[in-house]
This record gives structure tokens, sequence and C-alpha cells, in this order.
């Protein structure tokens, strides 16, 4: 059973209602994974030997699950469960955002919440997101959607799940962000630069943003940010092995400082050509530099 196993790989898709599953499924859909959307964890078994015996070959296949009640979650756990000790490569992926993001989506397409009944939208979110805490604790990853348009979800979902099986290659995700438009919720590892001398307060620096040369040397050419940047290096070429020792597959890591525009943007692609130097597929982003700009 076990080599037979992996000859196919799932991906499961699940997580608050709102959050872009039905998106996420497209992106999987593009990646060249055979999609079913809202199949009932019951079948999962038996989709897994379809995929297997299947002439065309199908060897890997993304499950959207929808789970709302707490005993549709129980038996969905008690399949999902079997499938791994069979040898299956299963892989949960949890999608979740913030309220004020998921009650804006609803009010904006006029659906009605799933669990809000004769509540109200945000009752609904917050019922529904007690109900799936253990489904988000077993998720071996979880993507918060909020501040991501359709064409960066895709981009991550490329980045994630590119790779296939065993083989898939540890990635980076690396984000700039500005604390006065808060930090995001799904990192790793979050570091405040603030520390560092803002290039805002340089009357010719301040159009422009880490993406520019005179603000990259700027920053760069700081006797701190030069320090701060070796204890970076030194933290990552100690922490990423172990990491990988570990199991994990992709790492998510922040740096943020009050604007999300100079300092943040600066050190995020110095680490970026640290990363790609190394030969790690490394993915950058920066939230908030067309902020205020």
């Amino acid at each position: 059973m076990m080599s037979a196993a992996k000859d196919v790989r799932l991906v499961i898709i699940s997580g608050l209602s709102g959050s872009g599953k039905s998106c996420v499924i497209k992106c999987f859909e593009d990646l060249g994974f055979f999609c079913v959307d809202n199949l009932p964890p019951q079948l999962l078994p038996k989709f897994v030997g379809l995929c297997r015996e299947s002439r065309s070959g199908i060897s890997q296949a993304a499950i959207g699950i929808d789970i709302r009640e707490r005993t549709f979650l129980w038996d969905f756990l008690k399949v999902y469960d079997r499938l791994i000790e069979e040898g299956y490569q299963v892989e949960l992926l949890f999608l979740e955002a913030r309220d004020d993001i998921l009650q804006r989506r609803f009010s904006e397409t006029r659906r009605p919440h799933p669990l809000a009944r004769e509540g109200t939208i945000l009752a609904g979110i917050h019922s529904e997101r007690k109900t799936l805490e253990d489904l988000r604790r077993r998720a071996d990853r979880v993507i918060d959607t909020s501040d991501y348009h359709v064409h960066q979800l895709k981009e991550v979902v490329t980045h994630c799940y590119l790779g296939k099986g065993e083989d898939k290659q540890f990635s980076l995700s690396l984000t700039s962000f500005g604390y006065k438009f808060g930090a995001p919720y799904d990192l790793d590892l979050l570091f405040d630069v603030r520390f560092l001398k803002n290039p805002f307060f340089e009357a010719a620096l301040r159009p422009l943003t880490g993406n520019d040369r005179p603000v990259q040397d700027f920053v760069l050419k700081l006797p701190e940010a030069k320090q701060f940047l070796l204890k970076l290096y030194d933290l990552f070429d100690f922490l990423l092995p172990l990491y990988r020792k570990e199991g994990k597959s992709y790492l998510a890591i922040g740096i943020g400082c009050t604007g999300g525009r100079h300092r943040s943007v600066s050190l995020v692609n110095q680490l970026k050509d640290y990363f790609e130097n190394k030969g790690l597929l490394t993915h950058c982003r920066h939230r908030d530099v067309e902020e205020n700009s």
C-alpha cells in the first residue's frame, strides 16, 4: 500500500467561508492539479483510489472541503487520519482572513454567511472560526488571504505548491509591511526595523521607496543595518536547516517599519538576494509600498 499510495499527491483545501477557497482551487487547476470542489469527506478514499487507477495518470489532485458543522468536521478528521496512516501524500491547506475583511466580502456580495442564521455576519464568522480551530491547528499550511487580490493569491499558491511530492523545494516568503497598517497574520518570523534611521525624513528620499537605489544606499549604509543583516544571515543559516529537518517546506518571514515603504522594503530586497544566491526558492511581497504614495 505504501509505495502505491505515494503515486498520488492530494492537497485538501478548507478554511473560513469567504476566505477564497474557490479562487485557490482555480489556482490549483492552473498548476495542473485535478480539482474537485465540495467533495463529501467519506468519498475521499474512493476518490484517491480512482486517481491511482486513472488511465490519464492523475498524480496530483486538489479537493475543496466545505466544513461548517462540527459533526461533519469529525467525519473529515477520521478520514484524513486514515489516509495518512495508509501512507498517502496528504496536505491540508487552511485559508483564513481577518474578521473585517470577511465581513466586507459578504457585504459586497450580499451573500448570507452560512452560519449567521438569524444573527449578524460577524456572529457567523466568529462561530465558524471557533468550530474550525482544531482543523486549523492540524493544517500543514495556513494562508491569510486578507491582503491579497486574486493575482497575488495565485502567485502565493503557485510559489507554495509548484513542487511535487517529496521533491518539492523548501521555499521562503518575504513580506515587507508598515506597522501603521497592521502586521500580517500569516508570518512564522517577524522582525521590527523601526530602530533604523528613517529615510522618510529626508526630503529627496521621501517620495521614493526601498525599490529605488538612493533609498537602498541610504538604508544599507547605516552601520546598524549592516550589523542587523549580518546577524539575520547567521540566524537564518542556523534556523533553516533545522526547519527542513523537522519537515517544514515553507517559511514566511516579515520585516516591518513604520509605513512599509523604505526601510522594510530595502531589507526584504536584500534578504531576497541573499536567499536566492543560496539557491532557495523565494517569493517577495511589498504589501504597503504603494500606501500614502
